[in-house]
C-alpha cells in the first residue's frame, strides 16, 4: 500500500474511532454495565495512538498516550468515570480530532497553536494520574503480601483434580504462550506494550521471542506482525485478569496461560499447540524456568490426542465448560477448516468514484433510450426484443449503483448526541435525546447536506423550545426535556421530525412581529401552517434577548434554503403549552428516479413516478378549478396555463393526481406519455430560482425535459381546496 493512501486510511478511521469514543462516553452515564464501554473508549485511544506512531505523528502519540493512561486508570478501578471527567475526555476527543485535522492538512508535525490547545487538556489529565497513584501504591503492597501467604485457586483447583503432585509442574509462576496475528500491528497494536502491561501487575520473570512465522528477507512484509512469546510470569494476578491485558487482540492472536504447577499433560498440549519444532518451544520452557529438563522429557515421550480435542477434554474435567459446547465448538471449528478462512464482505470505496458509476449510469439510461427509441422506429422485432431486455439489464443496474450510494442516517443523527450534551448544559437545561429510525437510509449527498440544518433545528429546540426545569415544573411537566429525532420513509421520500416537549410557537406573537415588519397586511386571515412558516422568513425572531444560540434572526431562514436546495420541503405543526414538530421532507436520491412524462403540445415534463396516485381523464364545470374525485374534492392546476404555453388544449385532456405530504392535487395536461428513467440534471443558475421546476432530463431523443416540483404544485393548488370547503 502507497503512504499516501494509508495515511488517508489512517486519517479516515481515526475520526470514525472518535465518532465511536465519543457516542460510547455520552451514553456511559446511563450505561447498567460501564466496564464494556470503559474497555470501548480505551480501545479506540490504544488505536489511534499506536496507529500515529506508525507514521511517526509525534505530537498525536504524546496527547493521545496521556488520555490512554487516565482510561487505563478508569479500567483499573484507580479512578472514577464521574461527569467531570467524561466532559473532559470529550474536550480530549474534540482535540484529538483537531490534530486529526491538522495531519490531512499537511501538518505533520503539528503547530505550535495545537500545542497550545492541548495544555490545558493535558494538565487537567495528569491530576487524575496523580491521584492515582497513591491508590495503586497501596494496592499493589496488599497484593504483595497476599501473594506470599495465599496458595492461588487455579494452583488448588489443579492439585485437586490432578491427585497426585508427581504428574505436575514445579514451576511457582504462570506461563504465558502468545503468538500475535498477521495483522497486529495493521490495527494499531504494538506487541511490546502488552508486555510492558504486563510488567505493572507482576514480575515478568523470563522472556523468548519466537520467530517461527519469520519468512525469508525477500517475502517479509512489514506491516505484517511474525512475533510470538514465551512468558514466565510472576504475579498474584488470577487468570482472567491476565487475560484482560491481551483482550484487544483477543480475536488476533493465539494465547494459552497456564497458572502455577500446571499439569504436564498442559504443557504438552501447549508444545502441540503451539506451530514450531517440539524440542525447540520446549527447550523455550526450560529456559524461562516453566519446566525441568526432566519434565520436559516426560511431556515430550507422553502420547497425547489431538491438541484441540485433549484442550476440550481438559476444560470439561475443570468444570469449566459443558461436554455439548466442547462437542459444538470442535465442530464449528471443522467446518471453518473445510470452508477456509472467511473472507471479508465489505471493502472501503472513495466516494467520488461511486459518483462517477453513477454519472455512468446516468449516461447509460440516456444512451439506451435512444437506442430503445430508434428500435421502435426501425420497427424490427428482434432489434426491439433485444433493447427490451437492455433496459432491463439498465435498470437493474441503475438500482444496485444507487443502492451503493444509500447510507443509513443514523449516523447523522449520533452527532447530536453530543450537541445535546453540551448545549444543555451551556443553557443549564435537563434535556434528553431520543433518536428513532436510525436505520433510514438515504442517498449519501442528501446525508451530508442535511446535517446542518438539523443542527440549526436541534439548538433552536432546545433554545426556544424546551423551558428550563423551573418553568416546567410549575406547569406540571417533568423537570427533564424532551427532543426526538425520527426518520421514516413515506411515497418514495424521507421523512424527518424534530419534535420537542417544550411551550411550543406562540401563534398571536409570530403574526404580531410579521404584521409590524410588514410580511402581511394586518386583517388577513392565515391558517397555522401559515402563520407558524413565517418563522422562516430572513431576520426573523421573536427571541426576547440575543444569546449565544439564538435571537438574531439567522439561521430558520438558511435552514429553508438548504432544504429546498435539495428539492426537499419543511413545515411547522406545534400546539402551545404542549410542544412543536417540524417535518422535513426529502427526495431519497439527487441523481436517478422513476419518471413518468406529460406532454403539453411539444412540450414534454417529467414527474417523479412515486408521487403519483393515479391518472383520470379530465372532467369538471365549466370555470371550475376543482374536480369530483370519488366524492372528494381535488383542486387541480393547468400546466399550460401555468407555464403560459401558446396553442389550446387538447380534446382528451388528462389529470395527473399528485401526492405529498398527505395532501393531493391535480394537474392537468394534454397527453400521457409513461415512465421513463429520469437522470436529474441541475439547471443552470439562470433557470435555478424558476418557480415549479426543480431540474432537467435527456430524452431518449436528445431534447431536454423538465421535471416539475411536485410539493410546489401541491402548495399552489391545495389553497384552491381549502376555499371550496
Amino acid at each position: 500500500m502507497d503512504m499516501d493512501d494509508a495515511l488517508e486510511l489512517f486519517i479516515v478511521e481515526s475520526r470514525e474511532l472518535l465518532e465511536d469514543m465519543e457516542a460510547a462516553l455520552l451514553a456511559i452515564e446511563g450505561a447498567d454495565d460501564k466496564s464494556e464501554m470503559v474497555n470501548a473508549i480505551f480501545r479506540a485511544a490504544h488505536t489511534i495512538k499506536g496507529s500515529s506512531g506508525l507514521f511517526s505523528l509525534d505530537h498525536v502519540v504524546a496527547f493521545t498516550h496521556v488520555v490512554e493512561s487516565v482510561l487505563d486508570k478508569v479500567r483499573a478501578g484507580q479512578v472514577e468515570l464521574a461527569d467531570k471527567l467524561v466532559a473532559l475526555l470529550l474536550a480530549c476527543c474534540d482535540h484529538i480530532g483537531s490534530l486529526i485535522d491538522g495531519v490531512a492538512a499537511g501538518e505533520q508535525a503539528g503547530t505550535p497553536e495545537l500545542q497550545a490547545q492541548g495544555e490545558p487538556l493535558v494538565t487537567q489529565l495528569r491530576a487524575y494520574l496523580e491521584s492515582a497513584k497513591v491508590e495503586a501504591s497501596t494496592t499493589q503492597t496488599n497484593a504483595a503480601d497476599t501473594s506470599r501467604q495465599v496458595p492461588t485457586a487455579e494452583t488448588e483447583q489443579v492439585q485437586r483434580i490432578d491427585g497426585n503432585t508427581g504428574n505436575t509442574a514445579n514451576a511457582d509462576h504462570w506461563h504465558i504462550s502468545l503468538r500475535f496475528g498477521p495483522d497486529v500491528l495493521r490495527n494499531g497494536m504494538d506487541p511490546l506494550s502488552f508486555i510492558r502491561y504486563l510488567g505493572t501487575m507482576g514480575k515478568v520473570v523470563a522472556i523468548e521471542t519466537v520467530t517461527d512465522a519469520l519468512p525469508d528477507p525477500e517475502h517479509m512484509d512489514p506491516e505484517l506482525c511474525y512475533l510470538g512469546f514465551e512468558i514466565a510470569f510472576q504475579s498474584a494476578a488470577d487468570k482472567a485478569a491476565i487475560e484482560q491485558v491481551f483482550e484487544f487482540v483477543r480475536d488476533d492472536c493465539r494465547l494459552v496461560i497456564l497458572p502455577p504447577h500446571s499439569l504436564i499433560s498442559d504443557y504438552v498440549n501447549l508444545i502441540n499447540l503451539q506451530q514450531g519444532e517440539a524440542a525447540r518451544l520446549g527447550d523455550m520452557l526450560v529456559r524461562c524456568g516453566t519446566l525441568t529438563t526432566q519434565e520436559l522429557d516426560m511431556a515430550l515421550n507422553s502420547q497425547s490426542d489431538e491438541p484441540d480435542k485433549q484442550i476440550g477434554r481438559i476444560l470439561v474435567e475443570q468444570g469449566s465448560v459443558q461436554p455439548e459446547v466442547v462437542e459444538a465448538a470442535l465442530s464449528k471449528q471443522k467446518q471453518v477448516k473445510e470452508m477456509g478462512a472467511a473472507e471479508s464482505k465489505s471493502i472501503r470505496v472513495d466516494a467520488d468514484k461511486l459518483d462517477q458509476l453513477i454519472n455512468l449510469v446516468g449516461e447509460l439510461i440516456i444512451a439506451g433510450a435512444s437506442v430503445n427509441m430508434i428500435a421502435h422506429r426501425a420497427k424490427v422485432i428482434e432489434l426491439q426484443e433485444a433493447t427490451s431486455k437492455l433496459s432491463t439489464l439498465v435498470e437493474e443496474v441503475r438500482d444496485s449503483a444507487l443502492q451503493l450510494r444509500m447510507v443509513r442516517i443514523g449516523a447523522t443523527f449520533s452527532r447530536f448526541q453530543r450537541v445535546v450534551h453540551d448545549v444543555s448544559r451551556d443553557l443549564g437545561k435537563d434535556i434528553a435525546l431520543v433518536i428513532d429510525g436510525e436505520d433510514t437510509e438515504l442517498d449519501k449527498t442528501v446525508v451530508e447536506k442535511i446535517g446542518d440544518p438539523l443542527m440549526h433545528l436541534v439548538r433552536n429546540s432546545m433554545d426556544h423550545g424546551i423551558e428550563s426545569a423551573e418553568v416546567r415544573a410549575d406547569r406540571g411537566k417533568p423537570a427533564q426535556g424532551s427532543l426526538k429525532l425520527n426518520a421514516y420513509h413515506d411515497s418514495g421520500a424521507i421523512v424527518i421530525t424534530v419534535q420537542d416537549d417544550g411551550g411550543g410557537l406562540k401563534r398571536d406573537k409570530i403574526l404580531a412581529k410579521a404584521i409590524e415588519r410588514g410580511l402581511i397586511e394586518a386583517g388577513h386571515h392565515l391558517s397555522d401552517a401559515e402563520v407558524y412558516a413565517l418563522i422562516f422568513e430572513p431576520g426573523f425572531s421573536t427571541a426576547e434577548k440575543v444569546t449565544n444560540l439564538s435571537g438574531r434572526g439567522v439561521g430558520l431562514d438558511v435552514v429553508k434554503r438548504n432544504i429546498t436546495a435539495l428539492r426537499g420541503t419543511v413545515g411547522i405543526t406545534s400546539e402551545e403549552g404542549v410542544g412543536t414538530t417540524v417535518t422535513v421532507r426529502l427526495p431519497l436520491t439527487l441523481a436517478i428516479i422513476d419518471g413518468f412524462l406529460v406532454g403539453l403540445g411539444k412540450s414534454v415534463y417529467a414527474i417523479p413516478l412515486d408521487m403519483i396516485e393515479e391518472c383520470i381523464a379530465f372532467s369538471a364545470e365549466p370555470g371550475h378549478d376543482y374536480t369530483n374525485l370519488r366524492g372528494e374534492v381535488l383542486p387541480f392546476i393547468r400546466l399550460r396555463e401555468l407555464f403560459s404555453l401558446p396553442g389550446t388544449a387538447a380534446k382528451g385532456e388528462n389529470i395527473v393526481v399528485l401526492k405529498h405530504a398527505g395532501q393531493k392535487a391535480g394537474l392537468v395536461v394534454d397527453t400521457l406519455l409513461g415512465e421513463f428513467q429520469t437522470v436529474i440534471k441541475p439547471l443552470g443558475q439562470m433557470f435555478a430560482q424558476s418557480p415549479c421546476i426543480s431540474g432537467s432530463t435527456i430524452l431518449g431523443s436528445g431534447d431536454v425535459a423538465l421535471i416539475l416540483d411536485v410539493p410546489a404544485l401541491v402548495r399552489q393548488t391545495t389553497a384552491t381546496k381549502v376555499i371550496h370547503q
